[in-house]
């Protein structure tokens, strides 16, 4: 296995190219690096404005049937409605609608088709105990997409106002929502340029819609830890790049490494960047993602401390909002036992010698569709990592302990304000 992954993996140029910078040139190059473009938003406030008093609604004539739980597959079952805005650069939004769930109709020139004008969010509904439907933290995926958005010259819009449309929007769509803990209404609002052009430059005319789809548990049957190839031979982001953006764009490009990764045997990629140590000068290959999710790793420092550790938010970072909420719950109650929680860069080197030695505990990823999924190993030139997981068991303390905090807000078995009732 060790030959055929040293194979696979050739080293990038970036490596050959970044070798023979100067020290401190490099050091120069982290520093650039680690700021993000910040693209403003609309610049007249008048054309961010959502009026949620115009909604129009068309409910439709024909509902669907409900699919039984154990039948539901993630993102093939779709709700009956959908709800969408419009806008154009001469009159803002226009008034919000919900209609029957419907194909769109657009000329083969639209620019969303040719430039990727495209920015998406995941969030979910939650039913409790009670039959409340609640939203967990929807003002964070606002603030992610309007920053998504702005990055690629679409217009932005009134968070708030926009959270008022889903409750609308998730109160039509109540019975398609489980009850069952573990299971959800998936909601993907999307934004997409519109305007009929060849040519490059911002869209005149967008449209925001949202649908929506019954989802099932990411484990129906319980964890499963997964198994990541180190990817040294593709880049998920760069610096100054849109990797902190939720852009259609960063996904495509990511399923031939995956693919490549499955067909040697790994469930996922764990995607690195190469760069320069400060601290060494050395060249490493540093943890930033894994397939679509943060990453997270519990370790012990040699000094003997426990500590939960993510990549930081430098623009090549996703904002995810379960990784926010995992930092948060970290803080609160970790902090009091002895952890240290900390948004730092570290790399593989670093993950290897703490597995060696005894001190790596954990590795899981975070996102909005599992929550968080636990690791067992890393493929990593040609060695196997352990990820501190013994053999027979699926997931680690402290993940499973996050899981079971968040689920628990998302539910409504906890009161807490990151629950938002519909």
């Amino acid at each position: 296995m060790a030959s055929s992954l040293r194979t696979a993996m050739p080293r990038t140029t970036l490596r050959n190219l970044t070798r023979h910078l100067p020290y401190t040139q490099s050091i120069r190059q982290q520093r650039r690096w680690a700021t993000n473009l910040q693209a403003p938003d609309s610049a007249d406030p008048k054309l961010r404005q959502i009026d949620v008093g115009a909604l129009e609604i068309q409910k439709t004539t024909t509902p669907k049937p409900i699919v039984p739980h154990d039948q539901l597959v993630f993102g093939r079952t779709f709700t009956d409605h959908m709800m969408s805005l419009e806008w154009t650069a001469g009159e803002g939004w226009l008034p919000p609608r919900i209609t029957p769930y419907q194909n769109l109709s657009l000329d083969p020139a639209t620019c969303v088709l040719h430039y990727a004008f495209e920015a998406f969010e995941g969030m979910k509904a939650y039913k409790d105990k009670d039959n409340n439907v609640r939203l967990f933290r929807p003002d964070m995926n606002m603030k992610r997409m309007n920053k998504s958005a702005a990055r690629i010259a679409l217009p932005t819009f009134e968070g708030d106002k926009f959270i008022e449309l889903l409750k609308e929007f998730c109160r039509m769509e109540e019975r398609f929502i489980p009850s069952t803990k573990g299971y959800s209404l998936y909601i993907r609002p999307n934004i997409i340029g519109t305007q009929r052009t060849l040519g490059v430059g911002p869209p005149g005319s967008a449209l925001l819609y949202t649908i929506a789809s019954p989802v099932g548990p990411y484990y129906p049957t319980g964890f499963k830890a997964i198994s990541l190839e180190a990817t040294t031979y593709a880049v998920r982001a760069w610096p100054g790049g849109v990797g902190a953006s939720k852009l259609g764009a960063n996904y495509a490009p990511c399923i031939v490494p995956q693919m490549q990764a499955a067909g040697r045997g790994f469930h996922q990629n764990l995607w690195l960047f190469e760069d320069i140590d400060p601290e060494t000068g050395k060249q490493e290959d540093f943890v930033t993602e894994v397939g679509t999710m943060n990453l997270f790793a519990c370790l012990v420092g040699r000094d003997g401390v426990k500590e939960l550790v993510t990549a930081p938010l430098d623009g090549t970072i996703l904002e995810g909002v379960v990784r926010d909420s995992i930092l948060g719950l970290a803080k609160e109650r970790l902090v009091p036992e002895g952890w240290k929680v900390s948004e730092r860069r570290f790399h593989m080197r670093e993950l290897a010698e703490a597995a060696s030695e005894g001190r790596l505990l954990e590795v899981f990823g975070s996102g909005t569709a599992a929550v968080v999924s636990p690791v067992r190993s890393i493929g990593y030139q040609g060695n196997l990592i352990g990820c501190g997981l013994p053999d027979g068991v699926e997931v680690g303390e402290i993940t499973k302990r996050m899981k079971d905090w968040i689920e628990g807000i998302q539910y409504g078995e906890e009161e807490h304000p990151w629950s938002v009732k519909v």
